[in-house]
């Protein structure tokens, strides 16, 4: 039987769990995820897992934090004075903002605190720093 190998486009359904258990992510009501394997388009420890797995095949693979979305870094999180955000707009811990970078490019970055002349965001990724675990189910091998 034929098994998944670099360069392959693949189908997978797939559920995530964090350390405590709670599913973070999940195929299951939906379409399969369709990629290609070492294309880099999912986090290094998932493309690595469906290596040599076959259609039909159940997984369950730890990811570690340097094969996922990486730690989480102090350098990513900023105060920014509450005066550079418009005055009629309203903030909450927990909010996603899209803000412009120096070199032109966009990011998402996440309201972590509020302070009565700063908000505080943090552009890790909200996984960022996380062990995660995948039960990967190759569907197909296109």
């Amino acid at each position: 039987m034929a098994q998944a190998k670099t360069g392959d486009k693949v189908k997978v359904h797939y559920t995530g769990t964090l350390s405590d258990g709670s599913v973070f992510d999940t195929s299951a009501d939906r379409d399969p995820l369709e990629f290609t394997v070492g294309g880099g388009q999912v986090i290094a420890g998932f493309d690595s897992a469906v290596i040599n797995m076959a259609p039909g095949e159940v997984k369950v693979q730890v990811i570690p934090v340097e094969e996922a979305y990486g730690p989480h870094s102090v350098e990513l999180v900023t105060d920014v004075q509450r005066d550079r955000f418009p005055p009629d707009m309203e903030l909450e811990i927990g909010q996603q903002l899209q803000v412009g970078l120096a070199d032109g490019q966009q990011a998402i970055v996440m309201i972590v605190d509020l302070k009565e002349d700063a908000v505080t965001l943090d552009a890790n990724h909200p996984l960022a720093g996380q062990e995660l675990t995948f039960e990967i189910e190759l569907v197909e091998i296109l």
